[in-house]
């Protein structure tokens, strides 16, 4: 018997969301009933931001509780900041999920992007399409266990199965997910193991110059496309402050902007102590 969370108990319940949204305009669906789970997720976008959201599923209590514990999470996020979710934020927002459940949570999450895909025009292309199916009990592909390997850091076949339901069913799908998961880990270890080169110390004046540069080439010319502007005002050590103009100075998503977009890309390329201020 699985030890579920009251959290993943309420949500199964008393599931939040359910049903379809009819002034939805981002649809995405993952998983086939034919493999007992399935999830059509609906998301209505505004200025870029979900509004709304709701879900239906043919599946267990944790693949409800998942479905229903996303919907409120993607709730007033920005498209982007809702592609950052993870499966295992889903699944701590439930309090956590059994082991033998976090495919539940993976569910949710490709759901969602296929959601996002449809509303932004782009086609998410059919599981079929993406990669070669290694497990045929359940159709998932090469594609679909590299990434859960990656992202979940898995390390067991057991764990494969857990996150995928791939080589839970006859089991001769065995051996090539043990392929995969070695030559994933070994990439992971490799990358673990290679020691970045120390990055050079910057006089202050080169510092200076390499943010206005940034500021010039990179992140100018992207708001000024959209009727916006960023003016340099200055530097002092890593604080660099800024002062938005155009229609950035009334843009709701000015303070993502700069965090994630100035700030981020300056600690990138310049110093990763930089703090961006607003003036």
């Amino acid at each position: 018997m699985w030890d579920y969370t009251d959290t993943v108990k309420e949500h199964f319940l008393n599931p939040k969301n359910v049903g379809q949204l009819a002034d939805a305009n981002g649809v995405g669906e993952t998983g086939s009933l034919a493999c007992g789970d399935a999830l059509r997720l609906y998301i209505k976008v505004e200025n870029e931001r979900i509004v709304d959201a709701t879900f239906q599923t043919f599946g267990c209590g944790s693949a409800i509780a998942s479905s229903s514990v996303l919907t409120e999470m993607v709730k007033g996020k920005t498209l982007d900041e809702a592609l950052l979710i993870t499966n295992k934020e889903i699944a701590e927002n439930l309090g956590g999920l059994p082991k033998e459940k976090m495919h539940c949570s993976v569910m949710g999450r490709e759901a969602l992007e296929a959601a996002i895909n449809d509303y932004r025009g782009i086609e998410t292309p059919k599981q079929e399409l993406e990669g070669e199916v290694v497990c045929e009990c359940f159709g998932v592909t090469d594609v679909q266990i590299r990434r859960a390997v990656e992202e979940n850091n898995l390390t067991t076949l057991e764990d494969v199965t857990h996150y995928t339901k791939a080589g839970g069913g006859c089991e001769r799908c065995h051996p090539e997910i043990e392929e995969i998961l070695a030559e994933v880990r070994g990439v992971l270890e490799a990358k673990r193991e290679e020691k970045p080169a120390a990055p050079k110390k910057l006089t202050n004046m080169q510092r200076i110059q390499l943010v206005q540069k940034v500021i010039d080439e990179e992140i100018r010319p992207s708001l000024q496309a959209d009727g916006g502007d960023l003016e340099l005002v200055d530097v002092d050590g890593t604080e660099v402050y800024v002062s938005l103009r155009g229609t950035c100075t009334h843009c709701p998503s000015s303070q993502i902007t700069l965090k994630e977009g100035v700030e981020g890309r300056l600690k990138e390329i310049v110093d990763a102590n930089i703090r961006v201020v607003e003036v």
